[in-house]
């Protein structure tokens, strides 16, 4: 074996390293946040050792900030694609599948997926410090939701119309962790979707449903 494939095969092996403490980490932050997570259960459940965090991330914040970021990013690309995807005129039960989208796919596939949704969840109801850098990505889906929202929702400003996109927002995240996401997890995309994005799309349309 030359000197090049023994060092590809190095970068690798600590490529899969680096990915299974990611992992790991995902995992855990998912099922309880930060609070009270350690360098062991995480290395432990990657069968990495604790120096592996060091070498790769640097130290366990860098590590959950890592998963973190991954998490949030997943979800707000496949958001922000979800909305660009729409046509010039879409009605507001369009806006909400988009929306609810990136929800309803990780309910139903379970998984990885879930783990990420349930990371972003946690993140949401308790912000980390020092994330701003995510912030043109977090903007980018709110213009986006009030872009098309706003022909479906006439007389209602900008400000108002964001306030909503953050209940809707809120009530996915709720559904990550509640009890209730666990009954929905046992449906098909189709059926959650079905009971799903008409929530969402009253939390849109707030006060002008009331009365119908």
């Amino acid at each position: 074996m030359t000197r090049v494939e023994k060092t590809d095969l190095r970068r690798e092996a600590g490529q899969r390293t680096r990915d299974g403490l990611q992992t790991a980490a995902l995992e855990l932050l998912a099922q309880r946040g930060q609070e009270g997570l350690t360098l062991r259960e995480i290395t432990d459940r990657a069968g990495a050792n604790v120096a592996a965090v060091s070498y790769h991330f640097g130290s366990l914040k860098a590590l959950c900030d890592s998963a973190i970021e991954h998490a949030l990013e997943r979800y707000l690309d496949a958001q922000i694609q979800a909305l660009a995807s729409l046509g010039p005129a879409p009605t507001l039960q369009e806006v909400a599948t988009a929306f609810a989208g990136p929800m309803v796919r990780a309910l139903a596939a379970g998984g990885q997926d879930l783990v990420v949704m349930r990371t972003v969840a946690r993140v949401g109801i308790d912000p980390p410090q020092g994330w701003e850098r995510l912030n043109g990505k977090f903007d980018q889906s709110r213009r986006d939701a009030v872009r098309v929202l706003t022909p479906n929702i006439p007389g209602v400003d900008e400000q108002e119309l964001i306030f909503r996109t953050r209940c809707a927002a809120g009530l996915l995240n709720w559904l990550a962790l509640a009890p209730i996401g666990a009954e929905l997890a046992t449906m098909s995309a189709e059926q959650i979707a079905r009971q799903l994005v008409p929530v969402v799309a009253g939390a849109f349309r707030g006060d002008a449903a009331v009365g119908r």
